[in-house]
């Protein structure tokens, strides 16, 4: 029995992609990331490119076709070119959402200072009273007498 040893002692299982691990993430889902490269089988040719650049190809391919007057194939790109335009929409969309989370997550960083129920907490020339009064019991006091 003629065994060949693998390459590398480090396989990883999960896919014949050449790079070992696994390209398909979250669910059996491509992962959201505007780097990620496409292979694309459009309908008479292959294609490898970025969403955006696939998106671009296939709609200038799809101008191609109907300009040369072959409606089945122009709507076929369009068809294809519209798929990744859903994709970058997809991305931009999960962008935007992991941006908010990320805000959302930052602590809320406050002055020290401390909160009257009139105006701005620095500002002492918001309240009607003026300071050195403020804190003072309002008693009147009597002259004493002699």
């Amino acid at each position: 029995m003629n065994m060949k040893r693998m390459r590398g002692r480090h396989h990883r299982s999960g896919g014949s992609n050449g790079g070992g691990g696994s390209t398909r993430q979250h669910n059996g889902q491509i992962p959201l990331n505007r780097n990620h490269v496409f292979d694309s089988n459009g309908p008479d040719l292959r294609i490898r490119g970025t969403a955006q650049q696939l998106f671009e190809k296939y709609l200038q391919l799809g101008r191609d076709a109907s300009g040369s007057g072959d409606r089945v194939m122009a709507e076929a790109y369009f068809q294809h070119a519209e798929h990744y335009f859903r994709i970058l929409n997809a991305m931009t969309q999960a962008a935007q959402q992991s941006q908010q989370e990320r805000q959302d997550r930052q602590p809320r960083h406050r002055a020290n200072t401390v909160e009257t129920d009139e105006g701005d907490p620095a500002d002492p020339a918001a309240t009607d009273d003026p300071p050195a009064d403020k804190d003072k019991p309002d008693i009147q006091f009597a002259p004493a007498e002699i």
